[in-house]
């Protein structure tokens, strides 16, 4: 099996959210077991990790990397899922979790999943295979507007709306299938100077919008708060503006919940800080770890501490 990638600010992360070395700890985005097994070496072995993954080769190869641990649960699904992990590893608080957003190399590079954009690879795109919505399907069945709209907002592209009416224009004639039908349908709409990026801006869009990353993540911080003891952790690992946005904005939302109109002098609605962010706010990987790690340039951490 092809290797996953090399795990981004492990130090860094390491330090913030290990704070209690025999606690309950959380994985969420277990990956090929990069974090996890530079976390379970700094941990005792009476310490739980629960390691979660939407992705059944995923699991399967980092429980070969971690097989020397013996205090790891493993659970296949949602990290925002956290009640039935929890049940699983007969675990009720925990002192941290962990969620890196970044997709791994493996699955980028697995031409069976249609993630990149390299010509003649099925639209697939699924982080869980069983999953029954494809890139293929949203491509083939979405409106103009549905499209529009994600390619907008989850990919962030400025030729949205030609690229939308030129997929449903494109699908007239022959399904879409394969990703060099969906690059060429770009090509048409965007400039030359702007294709590369809008190549990764649409191939990211519908990734996001096939497995919900953006609706689950908004699921998975709410239900942190639940299940994190006062004093624990939850780190995220963001890669693009979207995300690192979604996780600012909730640290933000918990630190000061008061909805209150400014103009009464007291709060009066009785919401309580549930969440203090850790300092520095935002943490980004050294000049070091990228020239090592290229792929770490575009990452942010950001760590909220359970009131």
């Amino acid at each position: 099996m092809a290797a996953y990638h090399v795990p981004v600010m492990a130090q860094e992360i390491s330090d913030r959210l290990l704070t209690n070395t025999s606690g309950n700890y959380l994985d969420g985005t277990l990956g090929g077991g990069g974090h996890a097994e530079f976390l379970l070496e700094k941990l005792n072995p009476s310490a739980c990790y629960i390691a979660i993954d939407r992705d059944g080769e995923a699991l399967a190869f980092a429980a070969q990397r971690l097989k020397r641990f013996s205090n790891v649960v493993y659970y296949q699904g949602l990290f925002s899922e956290m009640d039935a992990a929890l049940n699983k590893a007969r675990v009720e608080k925990l002192d941290g979790i962990l969620l890196d957003l970044g997709v791994s190399s493996h699955q980028i590079d697995s031409d069976g999943r249609g993630f990149a954009f390299r010509p003649g690879l099925v639209l697939d795109m699924r982080m869980n295979a069983e999953d029954p919505l494809t890139a293929v399907d949203v491509l083939n069945t979405y409106t103009i507007e549905e499209l529009t709209y994600i390619f907008r907002q989850y990919g962030e592209e400025r030729f949205s709306g030609r690229i939308a009416r030129e997929v449903v224009k494109r699908r007239r004639e022959t399904e879409i299938i394969k990703s060099n039908q969906l690059m060429d349908i770009i090509q048409r709409c965007v400039p030359g100077k702007f294709l590369t990026k809008s190549y990764a801006r649409i191939f990211q869009a519908l990734r996001i919008e096939v497995n919900r990353e953006l609706s689950v993540l908004k699921d998975a911080l709410e239900n942190s708060l639940h299940y994190l003891k006062p004093g624990g952790r939850i780190a995220v690992l963001s890669y693009h503006s979207l995300e690192d946005r979604i996780v600012k904005n909730f640290i933000r939302r918990q630190e000061n919940p008061c909805t209150c109109p400014p103009e009464i002098p007291y709060c009066v609605c009785g919401k309580k800080p549930r969440l203090k962010k850790t300092k520095p706010a935002l943490i980004t990987a050294g000049a070091e770890e990228i020239k090592q790690n290229p792929r770490a340039r575009s990452a942010k951490l950001r760590v909220g501490e359970k009131i």
